[in-house]
């Protein structure tokens, strides 16, 4: 009988193919750009940012025959306050999956290594998610819940403009109701997301969780109690409420400090943008800020590019020639360069002028050391060593506006069909 397959299979050599390809994404675009800038060492108080609010003087004609002359006034000056906030990324392995794979003879990776430089573009990428956000740590919004089993909860994110994006596998998570008075979760058992569908905007966690309903909202961990404190990001600065606060200004107290808002209401259309830098114009004079750049998802883009693609002609030479339907990366809307990114919300578009964006550092960003140790072994349930070890990442800081009335924004845009 013929020696078969079967037969030699246990002399046969495995091959494994020594490119390691990344099957999600670590951007951090604007957080890139905002690090750039001059950065503030603070310590743990209130730093003070002064404002000029109010202009002063007392204009009037007068009566230069006796008349007269009056008293005068002066401008108004107040100051905004904020604190760092502080984050962290941990990164835990055991021993046994480091010996496993500390040898080229047995993985295509070095373990530690890997961990060790890929973490710090991890970390980036979770600083550059809670930078879109509204200050309360905010990542994503219920649209509906089901429980699969008994011991884990599904839930769609399809509400807002960011779906599930700000999110990842692995991360643990709050959830709050929709005014965030209510913490759903526990402190001590916060679930953790086992399931990152990011196509069809859903997660599944790895507990249930009572009382979850739609409009909830799904919060950073490491937050308690009502009404939490996290990084002021774009959603933060670029707002133009009448209520809640602004750096300790009450909003419906201080138009002076509400950012300037557009009201897209459907598919944007070119008087948007012209109107957004006109809005500005109107509050800071013409010509006050310079280099603003328009920032959005590409979905966004894509709808601006549908606009031009419209008005668009094509005048083919008696040749043969190649077809591209679409426009280049080198766009304008309204004298303002396009940046995109695939982190921001996809029902807007905002005018950030970055010369007026600051970064209040108490921490910055690298590993957390003690007495120059960077790795920490864990303690098993004797009181012993553990074969386990852990590493940090930690910054205090946060992200602040000097002049709100430079920003300005288009909201409540219509995403196209497939995003």
């Amino acid at each position: 009988m013929a020696l078969n397959e079967a037969q030699v299979v246990a002399t046969e050599l495995e091959h494994v193919d020594e490119v390691l390809p990344m099957l999600f994404e670590r951007e951090d675009k604007f957080f890139a750009k905002l690090e750039k800038r001059p950065v503030i060492k603070v310590s743990n108080r209130a730093m003070r940012v002064p404002l000029e609010l109010r202009p002063g003087g007392d204009f009037a004609h007068f009566d230069p025959d006796g008349g007269d002359l009056g008293i005068g006034d002066g401008p108004d000056y107040e100051v905004a306050t904020l604190q760092p906030a502080h984050l962290r990324e941990a990164i835990q392995w055991t021993k046994k999956a480091e010996w496993a794979a500390d040898d080229k003879r047995k993985s295509i990776i070095d373990l530690v290594r890997q961990l060790t430089s890929k973490s710090m573009q991890e970390f980036r990428r979770n600083l550059d998610s809670i930078s879109m956000t509204d200050g309360t740590g905010t990542l994503g919004t219920v649209t509906s819940l089901t429980t699969t089993t008994l011991t884990n909860d599904t839930i769609l994110l399809n509400t807002d403009g960011f779906n599930a994006r700000l999110l990842r596998f692995g991360m643990r998570i709050n959830i709050y109701n929709a005014t965030l008075a209510t913490q759903r979760t526990s402190a001590g058992n916060l679930p953790k997301i086992i399931f990152y569908d990011l196509a069809n905007k859903t997660i599944q966690i790895d507990q249930t969780v009572a009382g979850i309903t739609a409009t909830d909202l799904v919060v950073v961990a490491g937050v308690n109690g009502p009404n939490p404190v996290s990084i002021f990001g774009v959603k933060y600065h670029h707002s133009n409420a009448a209520t809640g606060t602004w750096l300790g200004f009450n909003r419906a107290n201080f138009p002076e400090i509400r950012a300037n808002r557009v009201a897209g209401g459907g598919n944007f259309v070119l008087p948007f943008a012209r109107l957004a830098i006109n809005k500005v114009g109107d509050r800071v004079g013409d010509g006050t800020i310079k280099n603003v750049k328009a920032w959005m998802h590409p979905c966004q883009k894509q709808q601006y590019e549908a606009v031009g693609q419209l008005v668009s002609l094509i005048h083919k030479q008696p040749k043969d020639e190649a077809l591209d339907m679409y426009f280049g990366d080198n766009m304008q809307m309204a004298g303002a360069p396009v940046e995109t990114s695939f982190s921001w919300d996809k029902t807007r578009i905002d005018f950030v002028y970055l010369e007026t964006w600051g970064r209040a550092e108490m921490h910055p960003c690298k590993f957390y050391d003690v007495d120059g140790r960077k790795i920490f072994e864990l303690r098993g349930a004797s009181g012993g060593v553990a074969t386990s070890q852990v590493f940090y990442l930690t910054v205090s800081f946060q992200e602040f506006v000097r002049n709100p009335a430079a920003c300005v924004y288009i909201d409540t845009l219509t995403i196209p069909a497939g995003y």
